[in-house]
């Protein structure tokens, strides 16, 4: 028990780091918050700093989801008492808690999205089976971007398809749940979004 509570809680600060925030303060000394959408995220990062902060942003936050699955679990793995996929799923929620209440600003953070992918993307390195369920994450988010060009439309619509696509190539009860739980986190930090998207305000991202 205190090795799994030591992991989750390193895992959770890791995720807590605000790292839109971070760029905000260091690239214009500015508080990214009161700019934009007001989100820490990447998508407002690019938006208020630019194309290359944004970018690196992304990277970032993506990296901090994969990181604790790589080698916290690693590290780990056989100390701790319960299954590895329980291990990387509880290091995976918590630092996608972490990234959407940050404990650094006041438990408000992030939308998840990239957090979560990085999460994705170490279990798919460990689980078999897994790494289709990410490709069709990925494909399914891109296609829905790209006909709509409404981040948060795409990303509230790959949540959904997440436990669909874990039921169908049957993984384990664990990772269905987990799956639900992955998306409870989605709806729970896009409520204004989807207000603004049922209101036709939804803002559309481009490149220009």
């Amino acid at each position: 028990m205190p090795w799994i509570i030591f992991g989750i809680t390193i895992s959770y600060l890791l995720g807590s780091i605000p790292t839109g925030y971070i760029f905000g303060r260091l690239l214009k000394g500015i508080d990214i918050r009161k700019f934009g959408s007001g989100n820490v995220g990447a998508t407002n990062v690019l938006r208020v700093l630019g194309k290359w902060p944004g970018i690196t942003v992304l990277f970032l936050d993506i990296l901090k989801g994969f990181l604790p699955i790589i080698l916290l679990g690693n590290s780990l793995l056989g100390k701790t008492g319960v299954s590895a996929e329980l291990l990387y799923i509880s290091l995976g929620i918590s630092c996608i808690a972490g990234h959407n209440w940050t404990i650094f600003l006041g438990f408000k953070g992030g939308k998840g999205i990239a957090a979560t992918l990085g999460v994705l993307l170490g279990i798919a390195l460990k689980i078999a089976g897994l790494k289709l369920v990410l490709v069709l994450l990925v494909l399914t988010w891109l296609l829905v971007f790209t006909l709509t060009k409404i981040v948060s439309l795409a990303s509230i619509i790959t949540a959904i398809t997440l436990p669909l696509y874990m039921l169908v190539f049957k993984q384990s009860p664990i990772m269905i749940f987990s799956s639900i739980t992955l998306l409870i986190f989605v709806v729970l930090r896009h409520k204004s979004n989807l207000i603004r998207l049922f209101q036709g305000r939804e803002t559309r991202l481009t490149f220009k």
